[in-house]
């Protein structure tokens, strides 16, 4: 595992390093020129060295450089490739200084990535992998050709094996470029179609004549000397050449130079495009891929200072150098694929954000700001674009910021591991907390949680009613020990909503059948404040998670329960950022343990209907809790369970996270009446959810529908799970009543 930091910020950290920070650090891009430059010069020395050494080798079968290929030509190769190197080494050390621009950012690499379209895969793997293994071909030839005599390997059954594989390296290579050629012009899948520049063109053009004149110019070395026998092993150029069968010695040599020069000529033109087009990705994907793991859970946002003591001047994002240097190598790395567009529900539903344009323009704004002269942008932009400064919003609206649900979805497609949504919420950080830039519902569901403790509004007193008419549920006050295993974490949702605090009252309800103990803050609970982080006002944020904290540390509390993924997500993975450390269980996560161990019983609960899940956004992509809702649908005895379209990694939004919940969605169709629809369609008829505002957006999509609750039942799973048993208790209690006494016939 290695750490990497890069960054030409100064940082406290260097400025107390003492006499040992005074000493100068090789910087990436300087690396990056010196990798070109030895490369520039090897080539050069591996040119000039044989013609001092004179070793050649006369075993057979084997195969000398520059076979059939005149002393100018092999001048000019040697002269012009490692010109070429070192140009390219300095092109694109001008792009990773770009990178430099960034902030710090502490990265591990890793050897995970998951490829979430395995067809696109294996295409950009064809090509990938053939090319690379065609460049170590050559390679290995080189490296031959500079051995002594006795050293040479090149030649016998080595020599066989190696003109198979150089073939079949060529052959995959070559379906990968059509296979790519196919899919973006002939098929045209909405997210490559509206992405497709000339430069593509150019690209797969460039690779297919690599291929095309690779092995053209082996099958006219191949019938210039005389179709040796070992040369079958060349399984493409050896039947080619036969199509050359007739032509004169000089007219081959001459080909054969031909198709060289053309071969040539085309890997000059590789060199020349890959620092300034998007074919750059070959270098910088595989480099974002592995820089994957960072210094904090999957579900948190960026840990910042504490707002009311810090000396910062700006907070989030809003120029180029408020992102990390990783953020900007995200821009670099970009496949231009779409999949993230495909997965966004905003996007799908007809609003202003598409989250790889995000990417793309963030890129185009750090290409047009460089200061150390001209760096193309990630993908060719309409002239008519300017851009005059460094700030992000010249080319992002605040629109397309507002737009996004935090649902993480394009983030986990991500073939190389962009992190989109950080860049997303580190500007409406920028927007809320220096611009106070946000949508005047917002306004008012901040005003709520800053009064009341709460975005609904309502009187902290009423936050305990639910458990009125129940017995077990125990509510203690932050002056008392904390004397129960867990914490139940009820949520706003579940103390307010009136669909939701049946949630509420039916996971109490299970506990107390379980054997657990049931203690709620009631009104001394307050909003986690998952809300007013996730629409970027980090000091609400604070103001609400520090009381809670402070209080939950005073009560000793470890264990929690929590039914809402933002406050199971908040509570587990961002307390810990203000020295709030629990142990944190989903209420399914619970049910699911509860189950297996026996202590919860459901050997007779039982329903005869079809029921599907949605994933919930914070349970599923942000913390990768999939199974555990499953399970315990899974444990019902009748239903039919059926999976939704999208469903676990790639399941769609109900629309109401990232704070969504408290802004009006007045553009396009509403994100929640597409996902009900999608359910419905299913035929199930129930729905579940483990998630209160996905309950409430999907029952509302759902009645939006024209569907009421008697034909489709939408609901958290505590409530299914406890209707089962019910229904279950009711079936055995109806079995075991006596059969009623028949009545007096008048006979």
């Amino acid at each position: 595992m290695v750490r990497i930091v890069m960054s030409t910020h100064a940082s406290p950290r260097s400025a107390e390093s003492g006499p040992a920070s005074g000493r100068k650090r090789i910087k990436p891009h300087q690396l990056v020129i010196a990798i070109g430059c030895f490369m520039g010069v090897f080539t050069l020395v591996s040119g000039v060295l044989p013609l001092i050494t004179g070793w050649h080798t006369e075993k057979t079968p084997s195969r000398e450089v520059f076979d059939g290929i005149p002393g100018p030509l092999q001048v000019a190769f040697y002269t012009v490739i490692p010109a070429m190197l070192v140009w390219g080494a300095f092109a694109f050390a001008d792009r990773v200084k770009n990178w430099e621009r960034g902030a710090p950012d502490r990265r591990r690499t890793t050897s995970k990535n998951i490829k979430r379209d395995s067809a696109a895969g294996v295409m950009h793997s064809m090509i990938y992998f053939g090319f690379l293994v065609l460049l170590g071909v050559t390679t290995v030839l080189e490296i031959d050709h500079q051995m002594p005599v006795d050293l040479k390997f090149l030649h016998g059954r080595v020599y066989l094996a190696y003109s198979f594989i150089a073939d079949l390296a060529g052959v995959v290579f070559l379906v990968g470029i059509i296979w790519a050629v196919v899919r973006r012009y002939v098929q045209r899948p909405y997210r490559i179609r509206i992405k497709t520049k000339p430069e593509h063109a150019l690209i797969l053009g460039t690779f297919f004549l690599v291929g095309v004149t690779g092995f053209f110019a082996e099958a006219f070395r191949i019938a210039l000397f005389a179709r040796p026998g070992y040369e079958k092993w060349s399984f493409i150029g050896y039947p080619l050449s036969q199509l050359f069968d007739g032509l004169s010695v000089d007219r081959l040599d001459f080909w054969h130079q031909v198709s060289w020069i053309a071969h040539v000529v085309s890997f000059l033109l590789f060199l020349a495009i890959l620092p300034i087009t998007m074919l750059r990705h070959m270098f910088t994907s595989p480099l974002n891929m592995y820089l994957k793991d960072r210094q904090r859970p999957k579900g948190a946002m960026k840990a910042m200072p504490n707002l009311t003591e810090t000396s910062l001047e700006t907070f989030g994002a809003s120029v180029v150098e408020d992102f990390t240097w990783k953020q900007l190598l995200d821009t670099d790395a970009c496949t231009m694929c779409g999949r993230c567009t495909s997965v966004c529900p905003a996007h799908a539903t007809g609003k202003p954000l598409d989250p790889r344009e995000i990417v793309l323009k963030t890129g185009e704004v750090m290409a047009a700001s460089a200061a150390h002269g001209h760096v193309s942008p990630p993908i060719g932009t309409d002239g008519e674009i300017t851009i005059s400064s460094s700030s992000l919003f010249e080319r992002i609206t605040a629109e397309e910021v507002w737009s996004c649900t935090t649902c993480k979805a394009c983030d986990e497609i991500c073939p190389v591991n962009i992190e989109i949504l950080d860049k997303i919420l580190d500007m409406r950080r920028y927007l809320s907390l220096m611009e106070s830039n946000f949508p005047g519902e917002l306004g008012t569901a901040y005003r709520a949680m800053e009064n009341q403790g709460n975005p609904w509004g309502i009187n902290q007193g009423e936050r305990g009613d639910w458990a009125n008419d129940l017995d077990g549920v125990t509510v203690v006050s932050p002056g008392q020990p904390l004397t129960a295993e867990y914490l139940y974490w009820v949520g706003c949702a579940g103390s307010f909503d009136d669909k939701n605090k049946k949630v509420t009252q039916a996971m109490a309800k299970l506990l107390r059948r379980a054997g657990i103990d049931v203690a709620i803050l009631g009104p001394s609970e307050m909003c986690t404040g998952d809300s007013a982080r996730r629409s970027g006002n980090e000091y609400l944020f604070q103001m609400l998670a520090m009381p809670n904290i402070e209080m939950l540390d005073g009560m000793g509390v470890r264990k929690i329960i929590a039914q809402c993924p933002h406050c199971f997500n908040t509570l587990k993975n961002e307390y810990p950022q203000l020295g709030g450390n629990y142990e944190v269980i989903h209420h399914t996560q619970l049910l699911e343990n509860l189950i297996d161990s026996g202590k919860l019983d459901v050997s007779r609960a039982s329903l005869e209907e079809r029921i599907t899940y949605h994933d919930s956004c914070y349970l599923g992509r942000h913390n990768d809790v999939y199974l555990a809702p499953r399970k315990v649908v899974g444990s019902i005895k009748g239903l039919e369970v059926v999976e939704m379209q999208r469903n676990g990694t790639k399941g769609m939004c109900c629309g109401a996270g990232g704070a969504r919940m408290w802004m009006e969605e007045s553009i396009g169709t509403k994100v929640n009446d597409e996902r009900a629809l999608e359910a419905l369609s299913t035929g199930a008829s129930r729905v579940a959810t483990a998630c209160p505002f996905c309950y409430i957006m999907l029952d509302d999509g759902v009645k939006a529908a024209g569907v009421e609750e008697d034909q489709v039942k939408v609901a958290d799973i505590a409530i299914h799970l406890l209707d089962a048993i019910e229904a279950g208790e009711r079936a055995l209690a109806t079995q075991r009543a006596p059969l009623a006494p028949a009545a007096p016939s008048d006979n």
